[in-house]
């Protein structure tokens, strides 16, 4: 089962974004933003939500728990 951090990378490499862009677009501090991706801290549900909203999948998706994005 993929873990978030690798599905987090997958989304946001697939939007063309580098870690510095999206953490800007999403109003989270890069250190933080970089932090969920190298699998250093999880966001909180919250933010999780407010990822998966950003990246156009489901919270199951970029959790790892489903295969479909949506």
């Amino acid at each position: 089962m993929p873990e978030f951090k690798d599905r987090l990378k997958e989304c946001r490499q697939a939007k063309g974004l580098r870690q510095q862009d999206a953490a800007e677009q999403l109003g989270i501090i890069y250190r933080t933003y970089r932090r969920y991706e190298t699998g250093e801290t999880e966001p909180t549900i919250s933010v999780a939500a407010q990822l998966a909203d950003f990246y156009g999948v489901s919270l199951d998706y970029l959790a790892g728990r489903n295969d479909q994005p949506t």
